[in-house]
């Protein structure tokens, strides 16, 4: 599926945390925007993963060098430390084992940086308490019945995830509804309620 640029504000903060001409694995790459938009903005040596034939189709017409892949099975494929960075954005609520495939990530890349939905956001709970549905949001905009989500978290749900991986949060940052970045001095509970979408800096 094709993803607008615009509408994609963690992209802007996935960039910024990689230096210049590092070696990058994309994992969900979609339709190559934020692999493309590395290779414009920092020159990196850019690798991508991903599942459906038709973002490999749009990745390949952007010049990008991804493959046809699951990462639930083919990570395993990759050497250990491989890369710089292993980025996995707004993809790994649609995993079958995200578990196992953090593992995956930490252990090819030197870093890994993921992005997700935050399903603890102050909307989220509105829309199950006030109005006993399934929400649907900028972030999470598929019905029940036919979205790719299968396995929704809060920021606490991955902080613990982290800590169960052994893995070092080395930088987070958390976007609110409008795309602004919360302060860092705000403690967990207060990013969990208000940010819409989180991003973390991992190392292991």
């Amino acid at each position: 599926m094709s993803v607008n640029r615009a509408q994609r504000v963690d992209l802007d903060v996935v960039t910024d945390l990689i230096p210049a001409h590092s070696r990058v694995l994309d994992v969900g790459s979609g339709d190559g925007v934020l692999l493309e938009l590395l290779q414009e903005t920092k020159q990196v040596d850019g690798r991508g993963l991903e599942l459906s034939q038709r973002g490999v189709n749009e990745c390949v017409a952007r010049g990008l060098s991804v493959i046809q892949g699951d990462a639930d099975t083919d990570l395993a494929f990759y050497a250990d430390k491989g890369f710089d960075f292993v980025v996995l954005s707004q993809t790994l609520q649609a995993t079958r084992n995200p578990k196992i495939v953090l593992d995956q990530l930490l252990r090819i890349g030197n870093r890994a940086i993921v992005s997700f939905p935050n399903f603890g956001h102050w909307r989220v709970r509105f829309s199950l308490l006030i109005k006993g549905r399934m929400p649907v949001t900028k972030d999470l905009p598929y019905s029940w019945y036919d979205t790719p989500n299968i396995h929704f978290c809060t920021i606490r749900d991955f902080v613990n995830l982290c800590e169960e991986l052994g893995a070092t949060v080395e930088k987070a940052t958390a976007l609110d509804a409008n795309g602004q970045k919360i302060g860092l001095s705000m403690p967990w509970w207060f990013w969990n309620f208000f940010g819409q979408q989180a991003v973390f800096l991992l190392k292991r």
